[in-house]
């Protein structure tokens, strides 16, 4: 299997190889990430394989630092503009749940991608480096993978009880911090 500088480089020379190898390095983490997002198993392979088309468009002139996260953010994306279309102005009572949870955080997610998103991105990623480990890993799987409390507790090992203290407690301090910080949304 090829490094990823190594597929970055297929892509930058325009090698139809590039999707092959990425499908072959990320292929599975993709389909679960999108698989997550989307009800039906066709729309999740669908949004892969539009994900893989994003990257080649972008690849040149973008060069990923970490190419599964640029993949992971293009498919995140993907999935969630797929839903939308699909659920029309009913989104799925998952992905409204994880809205409402983090709406005392951000207001209005429509708002918050149509503000200074790297400002945002940077201070969310300066928030997320100060948390402890497990708070972090808590997040992330909820807020960015979309897992549920209880696969979270049972990939982890712990309570659900401890998983949604954590993430309450979080969203707290990503309140306070973001108020902090000046960035109201």
């Amino acid at each position: 299997m090829k490094e990823d500088h190594e597929i970055i480089e297929l892509y930058w020379a325009r090698s139809e190889s590039a999707v092959h190898e990425t499908d072959a390095k990320y292929g599975a983490k993709l389909h679960t990430l999108s698989g997550r997002i989307l009800p039906e198993a066709e729309d999740a392979e669908e949004c892969v394989n539009d994900t893989y088309l994003g990257a080649w468009n972008a690849m040149p002139p973008q060069r990923p630092l970490a190419l599964f996260a640029f993949l992971a953010r293009i498919c995140r994306n993907i999935a969630c503009d797929k839903l939308d279309k699909l659920r029309a102005k009913k989104r799925s009572a998952e992905v409204s749940a994880l809205t409402e949870e983090l709406s005392a955080c951000i207001a209005d997610p429509t708002a918050a991608r149509e503000a200074e998103s790297r400002e945002i991105a940077e201070a969310l990623n300066s928030f997320l480096s100060m948390l402890p480990v497990d708070a972090r890993l808590f997040f992330m799987r909820r807020y960015w993978y979309m897992d549920s409390v209880k696969a979270i507790a049972e990939k982890y090992g712990c309570g659900e009880s401890r998983v949604k203290t954590s993430l309450h407690r979080t969203r707290e301090k990503l309140r306070n911090y973001l108020q902090k910080a000046d960035i109201w949304l």
